[in-house]
């Protein structure tokens, strides 16, 4: 029989978007495909995601399974919301007779025969269905019937070149439960993709996937996060802020205050971060609200993600304070999500925040990057996870601003858990001081990369009637410890 081999289409669709950006537009056709990671990992979700896409253009798929039962297959599927319609699950099981006394091999070691009939089982099913896409689960199962390294290697050699001249894209999963790590498929695949999974002292597991390698095509290195939600697996590629890097003009967004616009020079430039920090109760969030009223006022829209604070706490507090955010929200302008900090990743955490700059947002608020901090405490490198964020969300034209608790209430010595001052364009301060047995609040502004901006440090309040900011604090010194004290009167010349 003469066998003729198709030129390849273009690259195909995995079925998860996320992993597809990863692999930089999807799979070669006609190639095979390692998919290994622990039990729980999602390798069976991934397999049926990959056929689920195939069927959906009607393409013939198949399933083969070594280890679990057609009906456990249809259990997963339904527990993650996944249509099995189109695709042909074919079991590859040893059969109940081998329990039997008579069927124990006395002459031949189990691997001879078994190994025989498994591969002669997947074999047929190729012929008969002559499917475009397959999964093969699990390598775990040929590795122990092969006995040897040198027969698993050759056995599985074997396959790729029976798949590929049928022009079959296959995806090979295994469990890494054989008796001994192997890293011959390793070397035999087109591509091999990881998954893993690490358990957290608190909250659910962080789920991770890294592409190990894949032959003559570029992809985004490093490790991504993941979640296996219903519907299957959403894969959050980790940002590379430097692929959407450009030059653009600015245009500032104003406060809507006029005292305030006029100490950041005319307002907060697009593309810009913000970083308002002060002790617990100054304003920092109420001050952030305002910002994002006032775009929404323009017609822009704006998201906020709260870490500390409920949707309906901050919406009863800005009704105090005058500002429409319920308003605004209710027609969609404005978008709240109040972030479980148990649950949450860096990477699922940028993935929502691009999501809002799809979808139009012009202004972004993160409250609180203490909350942020907590909510991921294990995470090295969260530092950089949130300067890539801001760099990209820059690049997008996005007015970031970040809310910092700093600990203590008055005095120099206060400090934040996360620094993120070196990362900020700008910076805001909010103060307490103390002034005739009253404590009072100041604001200044710190850094400001956008334009000129000013020195002063000026009166700061909130009431019923919004926020107002004064003029600037004269007459004192040491307003920033909290306790300022009065500066003496020039003294008058007598001879004048």
């Amino acid at each position: 029989m003469t066998i003729t081999t198709k030129a390849a289409p273009p690259s195909i669709s995995t079925g998860i978007e996320g992993l597809d950006s990863i692999l930089g537009g999807g799979l070669t056709p006609y190639r095979t495909y390692l998919v290994e990671g622990e039990p729980g990992t999602g390798k069976t979700t991934t397999g049926l995601q990959f056929l689920a896409e195939g069927a959906r253009h009607g393409e013939s798929v198949a399933y083969i399974t070594l280890a679990e039962t057609a009906e456990e297959l249809e259990a997963v599927a339904e527990s993650h919301g996944l249509n099995l319609d189109g695709i042909h699950v074919h079991e590859v099981l040893p059969s109940e007779d081998l329990l039997k006394a008579e069927q124990q091999y006395t002459m031949f070691h189990p691997s001879e025969v078994e190994m025989a009939n498994t591969t002669q089982l997947i074999l047929s099913v190729i012929e008969e269905r002559k499917p475009t896409r397959v999964v093969l689960d699990s390598l775990s199962e040929l590795q122990l019937l092969a006995d040897t390294p040198l027969r698993y290697r050759r056995q599985v050699l074997a396959l790729k070149q029976f798949f590929s001249r049928r022009n079959c894209t296959v995806m090979l999963l295994d469990d890494r439960t054989a008796a001994a790590a192997d890293l011959q498929v390793r070397s035999i695949a087109h591509a091999v993709i990881q998954l893993e999974q690490t358990v957290k002292d608190y909250g659910a597991e962080r789920r991770r996937v890294r592409v190990i390698k894949y032959r003559g095509r570029n992809f985004v290195g490093g490790f991504h996060d993941y979640n296996i939600l219903r519907g299957g697996i959403a894969v959050h590629p980790r940002l590379v802020a430097a692929s959407s890097r450009g030059i653009r003009q600015r245009v500032q967004l104003r406060s809507d205050l006029p005292a305030l616009d006029a100490m950041l020079g005319g307002g907060l430039e697009e593309g810009t971060s913000t970083l308002i920090v002060g002790p617990p109760g100054t304003g920092k969030s109420s001050l952030a609200a305002q910002f994002v009223a006032a775009a929404n006022k323009r017609g822009q829209h704006a998201a906020m993600f709260l870490f500390e604070e409920s949707t309906s706490n901050l919406l009863n507090r800005t009704d105090g304070l005058g500002l429409p955010l319920r308003q605004w929200a209710d027609q969609g302008v404005l978008t709240i999500q109040q972030v479980d900090p148990a649950e949450l990743s860096p990477g699922q955490f940028a993935a929502a925040a691009c999501r809002a700059a799809d979808a139009g947002a012009k202004v972004i608020v993160i409250d609180s990057l203490n909350g942020y901090l907590n909510a991921v405490p294990d995470e090295r490198f969260l530092t950089t996870h949130l300067h890539e964020l801001l760099t990209y969300l820059g690049q997008r034209g996005i007015v970031t601003l970040l809310v910092g608790v700093q600990q203590g209430m008055l005095g120099g010595n206060m400090s934040s858990a996360l620094d993120a001052s070196y990362i900020a364009d700008n910076i805001l301060m909010l103060r307490y001081f103390e002034d005739e047995g009253e404590v009072k609040q100041a604001i200044s502004v710190f850094k400001k990369r956008g334009s000129l901006h000013e020195r002063t440090i000026r009166a700061f309040s909130m009431s019923a009637r919004g926020i107002q900011v004064g003029g600037p604090l004269k007459g004192f010194r040491g307003i920033l410890t909290g306790v300022p004290v009065p500066t003496a009167p020039p003294a008058v010349n007598a001879d004048s």
